[in-house]
């Protein structure tokens, strides 16, 4: 489906990759022709008889490969999120589509990595070691190491500033020389939809409202209770929360904003130490957007990257338990 998209595009000269809101050209659709055929020929080698012929890492470092270029090719499907959210719409519904199917692309390569391991190395896919099928069951919920939970709660901290900065706004306050009625009118001026704006009349920002939602999650990755359905929750009370439920929000968000924050740290440490200029946008002066972006983008890395650590230690510490004696999960 992938291939075919971005053969289709190519085609009718349709840009699917965007920097920012420009358009980059419509060569590069071919990439993704490309990807394409080299994922069903490392799929097929890595389920069908004759793969066995083609020596044993050269499809696994395929797939990886894969993985890492169909998710830089998704990079941004969170922030069309947030936009979709806010506007009802996004900058571009092709670019959206291809972020979507490359992000669909990264899940599906890495269960087809998984199941070429377990069928060379004669490893179960599920704990990772060698013993006859048996059926499998959820591990105990445990807090991660001390190490993760400290790191989630850094990236929880790193949306106060933030979220005080939004607050302010919100209420009618001033900041970085930017009034609150100054701030409602950019984002009208934006899109925002009618209850976004209704929100921000109330004194309630939606971006805090989305960090509140974001410390919740990493906060549940990180602690038993993110494991286990709470007790007021009538249908569903007690039973195990599926993997994929935290874990895509979470690895979508930590491969969006750890290197969107991190690149956007480098630029505004740039700016300060006057290597590149920065434009002052709907700011006063370029020191009060530099103020603003070392708030947004510093809680976007620091946020993001913890988040990346706790998505992976809520991976490993949910991984199905074989029930097979002496099965277990891999350190």
């Amino acid at each position: 489906m992938y291939g075919g998209f971005g053969l289709v595009s190519a085609l009718t000269g349709t840009a699917v990759f965007y920097r920012a809101a420009e358009p980059l050209p419509v060569g590069l659709n071919w990439i993704i022709v490309v990807v394409a055929v080299l994922a069903s020929a490392a799929a097929s080698a890595a389920v069908r008889p004759w793969g066995r012929r083609v020596p044993r890492r050269v499809v696994p470092a395929m797939l990886i490969g894969l993985c890492l270029v169909s998710g830089a090719a998704a990079f941004g499907l969170l922030m069309d999120a947030v936009t979709l959210i806010f506007t009802q719409t996004v900058d571009s519904w092709t670019a959206t589509a291809n972020r979507t199917l490359a992000a669909t692309g990264v899940v599906l390569l890495i269960a087809t990595a998984r199941s070429h391991r377990s069928s060379t190395y004669g490893a179960c896919p599920r704990c990772g070691t060698a013993h006859a099928s048996s059926p499998t069951r959820g591990p105990e919920p445990a807090p991660a190491p001390r190490r993760v939970r400290v790191a989630a709660y850094a990236g929880a901290a790193a949306f106060l500033p933030y979220a005080a900065m939004k607050t302010t706004w919100a209420l009618g306050g001033t900041f970085a020389g930017v009034g609150g009625a100054q701030m409602t009118a950019t984002i009208e001026r934006n899109g925002a939809s009618g209850v976004l704006l209704t929100l921000e009349r109330w004194g309630v920002d939606a971006t805090v409202l989305l960090a509140a939602l974001g410390v919740f999650l990493i906060l549940g990755l990180v602690r038993p209770w993110g494991q286990v359905f709470p007790r007021w929750t009538p249908v569903l009370r007690g039973r195990r929360v599926p993997r994929w439920l935290p874990l895509t929000p979470a690895l979508i968000g930590a491969a969006t904003l750890a290197p969107y924050g991190a690149v956007g740290i480098v630029y505004a440490a740039l700016g300060a130490a006057g290597a590149v200029t920065v434009p002052r946008g709907d700011f006063p002066t370029p020191g009060d957007a530099l103020l603003v972006a070392w708030v947004g983008l510093g809680a976007f890395a620091v946020y993001g990257i913890a988040l990346g650590a706790a998505a992976w230690s809520y991976l490993r510490r949910t991984r199905p338990v074989c029930a097979a004696a002496g099965a277990g999960i891999p350190s």
